[in-house]
Formats: structure tokens, sequence, C-alpha cells
């Protein structure tokens, strides 16, 4: 009668194939001082590290890590995409991190505090999301 499906649900939420398959490539360029970007949206949170002139060395988001969803929003995935970029981060030699944060999601706190907590030396910071100003004057409405 045919093959029966099984289906299974993880329970981590994280894909560990995916996060071998990331740790496996490994740049060649070793650095000490890295800029670290988190990008926080509601619907997900992107994490690059970069040299000081600004060239991406990693990077990963919650939703490369298995996280789909409205779980990818979470400060949970926020914590773990960090921890994934951490183990990445020493592997190449860094020890200190500048953090600029951009966006108003919930996991840009937890990337934070994660990256504290693992033994980085912080040097900033720094709150690079945009805030709007109203723009330009709007034209003169149309008399008909």
């Amino acid at each position: 009668m045919g093959k029966k499906r099984i289906i299974t649900k993880g329970s981590s939420g994280v894909d560990q194939g995916l996060k071998a398959r990331a740790l496996a490539k490994l740049p060649k360029k070793k650095l000490s001082f890295g800029i670290l970007n988190i990008l926080s949206t509601y619907n997900n949170t992107l994490i690059s590290l970069s040299d000081e002139s600004g060239n991406v060395i990693l990077s990963s988001s919650a939703g490369s890590m298995g996280f789909k969803g409205a779980r990818k929003g979470t400060p949970y995935a926020a914590s773990k995409v960090s921890e994934f970029i951490a183990e990445r981060a020493k592997l190449i030699g860094v020890d200190k991190v500048g953090i600029k944060v951009k966006g108003i999601g919930a996991g840009r706190e937890s990337a934070i505090r994660f990256f504290a907590a693992q033994g980085f030396d912080i040097g900033f910071i720094k709150d690079i999301t945009p805030i709007p100003h109203n723009g330009p004057k709007l034209p003169k409405p149309r008399r008909v």
C-alpha cells in the first residue's frame, strides 16, 4: 500500500545540519577586532561580523539557522544566531568587537547580552536605527 510517512518534530528548533555545514566554511582571514552589525526586525534577526573597513567576514540570520515563521523574530532565535557567530568569530581570532544595532525588533537586546556573556571585549555599542523626520515639504495640493 505504499510507504507510510513519519513526521518528527524537533524540540530545539535549530537545524543541526545547517549549523554544521556553515561551521565547515570558515574564512581564512584572521583578525583581532571586528564590527558586529545586528539588524533586528519584527520578523527576523540578521547578524554580520565585518572588519574595520566594512568587509563582511561572517554572516548569519535566524532563518538560516532553521527557525521559521514568527519564531525568527524572537529573542531566543537572536541568541542562537549570536551564539553561532560567536563560535565562528573565536575560531578566526576575534577578541574585541564594536557593536552597531539597527532596528526595533525583540532580538537586539538578547544578541548584545550573549556577546557580552561570551567574554568578548566590547569597544562600543552604537544605535544606528534610522529616525524619520517627516521628510521634505509636500507639493502644493492641486486646485480643480
